[in-house]
Parts: structure tokens; sequence; C-alpha cells
């Protein structure tokens, strides 16, 4: 197996250590690998989805709770790896990666010490609906790169065009950056912001996508999805407190 493609899909989980712990689910029938992460407070959560995927073993319900420690171990690794499974009494014990000349084996945890994210349940209507185009993402990691104690952004739209803003404050005068978005619904909305260093994370972690959707709905939700080669993606960011 190309090892990249699995750091590929670690990384859409992971996102810079938000998505830790988490709960990886093997099925060899679909060629699917899956997981969801979610972040401390409940306001980030992703859905990864991974196609093609041919395991040298069944299916298989893999706890990891340190990815971090998993990433660091398989990047000693060459890049065409096998991979296999330790079992005992079908529970799933351990993960063997060996290349030419190498293993790593790395202890899985229990998966019911793992939070389990929450389930989606009364998702709203997005009333706005924003591509990620390639000049979004790189504005937007460029601007947070500029203003790295800015924590959340702003969604700010009148009902004809829409904009991200790093440093928004409708009471004071703030350093900010505004970056005009590509829309394909409008509506107008009062101002929220969210996580901007999530959104961040997300953003580089599917940097390969040339594009991707972001809907927003005033209910204080964002959904954004990417698709590219055999990957999915789907991330939810909730919004902060009100802006200034």
């Amino acid at each position: 197996m190309d090892k990249n493609s699995l750091v590929r899909f670690i990384n859409k989980y992971y996102l810079d250590g938000v998505g830790n712990a988490v709960v990886l689910n093997s099925n060899s029938e679909k060629q699917q690998l899956m997981t969801k992460s979610v972040s401390e407070g409940n306001s980030m959560l992703a859905l990864v989805k991974m196609t093609d995927w041919k395991p040298d073993f069944d299916d298989s319900i893999l706890g990891v709770y340190s990815t971090d420690s998993l990433l660091s171990m398989i990047k000693v690794l060459d890049n065409d790896v096998k991979i296999s499974v330790l079992k005992s009494d079908e529970k799933a014990l351990a993960l063997k990666f060996n290349d030419s000349n190498t293993s790593v084996n790395y202890m899985l945890s229990d998966p019911s010490i793992i939070n389990e994210p929450p389930n989606l349940k009364n998702i709203p209507e997005f009333e706005l609906n924003v591509n990620i185009t390639e000049y979004l993402r790189k504005t937007f990691l460029a601007g947070k790169g500029a203003l790295p104690e800015v924590t959340k952004f702003s969604v700010v739209t009148d009902g004809t065009s829409a904009k991200l803003v790093l440093g928004f404050s409708a009471s004071t005068n703030t350093n900010r950056i505004t970056i005009p978005v590509e829309t394909t619904q409008s509506a107008h909305m009062e101002t929220m912001s969210f996580n901007a260093e999530h959104f961040a994370s997300i953003l580089k972690a599917n940097e390969e996508c040339e594009t991707g959707t972001m809907e927003v709905s005033s209910d204080g939700l964002i959904k954004m999805s990417f698709k590219v080669d055999n990957y999915e993606s789907q991330y939810w960011l909730v919004a902060t407190q009100d802006v200034d």
C-alpha cells in the first residue's frame, strides 16, 4: 500500500491535532476506511472517507488514541508498506506496518474510551453557498499567518455579496483582513463568527482539492465539503459567541 495515501486520510481528520483520538472503521467489502473526529467542546466535527481501501485484514474497528504518535511512527517507513492487524478474540490490539526493512507496531486503544462524536440532528437550512477556491484558501491561510493572534473569522453578507473577515469588529477599529468570496447562493444574514484556527486547518488538510463548497446557515452553522481522488471529507463548524 502507498503510505502517503493513508497519511492524506489521517491529515484530513487530524487537523493539526484537533482530532487526535478517533475510531477508524475499516470495511473490506466496501473497500472503505472511515472516521469521525470532533474538537474539544464539539465546535467542529469532521467526517472523512477513503475508498479504494484494500487492507490485508478483515473488517475491523480500530481505536487510535494518539494520532500524533501514529503519524510520527509511520513517517520512518518507506512509502510502500504492508498493513496488518493483530487481534485477540476478534478485538484489534495493534496495527503493524512493514516496509522492505523496517516494522512499526502501533498499539490500539479500546474504542470505548475514545470520545464518540455526536450524531448530526436537525440540520438547518443553508442560505449562503460559497465556492472554496484556491484564491480563498491561499488568501485565508496567508491572512491567518499575518494575524496569528486572531482566533475567529466572521462571515459578512448583505444578500448580494459575501466576504470572510479576519479581525472583524463592529464597535472598534481593528487590524483586519477582508476576503471577498464567490457565491452560488446568497442571503442576508447577521454577521457570525467561527473558529479561524479550525477553518485554516481544514483548508490546509484539503489543499490538493481545486475546489470545495462552504454552506452557511443563519442558525450559526457552516458545512464544508471536499472531494478529490478517492477521498471525501465534510466538516461542520459551530458559530462562536456573537461578534463585537
